[in-house]
This record gives C-alpha cells, structure tokens and sequence, in this order.
C-alpha cells in the first residue's frame, strides 16, 4: 500500500518540480506514531540546495497535494537535500558516482549475500559492478537493489566540496 502512495504521490509531485529546476530524489510516507512524507530532492543544475530551496519545494509539494488529496490522514511534510551521503536510487546515480564507497542492500541473496559494502567500480547495463575487499568483485542487478546509499569518507567529502554538493 505504500508503495503505491508513493509512486502516487511522485506522479503528482515529479513534472511540478522538474519544471522548478529540481529532480525528485525520494519519496517515503512513514506510518509509524505521526504519518510523515519525506520528500527528498536536489538542484538540476548540480547545486548545492539552501533553505530557500527547501522552502520552495514544500510550498509547491504543499499545494499539489491539497489538490490532488493522496493522503487520507494527517501528515507531517519533511523536504531535505540527499546529502553527501546519499542514497542512490536510480541506474543514472550509480553511473554518476563511480568510484566512490557505497553500502548496498539486495531485495534476495545475490551470491549467498545481501549486504555489500564495497567501491563502485562501474556500471554496465543494468548490473552495478563493486570491488570488495581484497579486490574480490560483485555484479548485481539494479532490479535487485532494495537500498543503497554512498558511504561518508574523506575522499566523498572532498568532492562534495570541490562540486558543492550538500
């Protein structure tokens, strides 16, 4: 059921962000105590976000979903920028940070395994390609990915800084 919420939700929201100058990262409707929907997003100029980002994202998310009315109970609306340490959810984010550290967690045992922690060494076609310790690698399917996010370091930070990412 959440599952669908969300993607109902990242229909509605999706064209009115791009159209503002951000892609839409992430979307999680959280049922637990308080209902929260965290809305996740960054610049697609490549630019860090500010507050004013965030502020404009929450307006614009805010009005869509009064209209459109996916969510039945009261909510708490969360907007945020990934982060340095973001979650990679898309084949294009595992492309753009190749090379840098990565924690993954596959949906069903991919080698006898579901948790990776490893340097995203490539991607090739659907399969994201990880070098683990001692050089040993990992070929998983995008398909079988169920989360992955990239691994706070002083190399990522770095290039967080040099690229101005936040």
């Amino acid at each position: 059921m959440e599952d669908l919420l969300q993607g109902k939700i990242v229909a509605i929201i999706s064209p009115s962000l791009t159209a503002l100058g951000y892609r839409l990262v992430q979307v999680k409707y959280i049922q637990s105590g308080r209902c929260t929907l965290q809305v996740m997003a960054e610049r697609l100029d490549g630019k860090g976000m500010t507050v004013e980002d965030c502020a404009d994202i929450s307006h614009s998310v805010s009005a869509l979903l009064d209209v459109e009315d996916p969510i039945t109970e009261a909510y708490h609306l969360e907007v945020s920028s990934p982060g340095i340490d973001r979650p990679l959810v898309r084949l294009e984010d595992f492309i753009r940070f190749c090379g840098f550290d990565i924690k993954l967690e596959t949906r069903l045992p991919v080698a006898g395994r579901k948790r990776y922690k490893g340097r995203l060494k490539a991607v090739e076609g659907n399969e994201i390609i990880l070098t683990l310790e001692k050089e040993e690698q990992a070929r998983i399917g995008f398909d079988a990915v169920r989360t992955a996010r990239l691994v706070l370091t002083d190399e990522l930070i770095e290039a967080a800084r040099k690229h101005n990412w936040n």
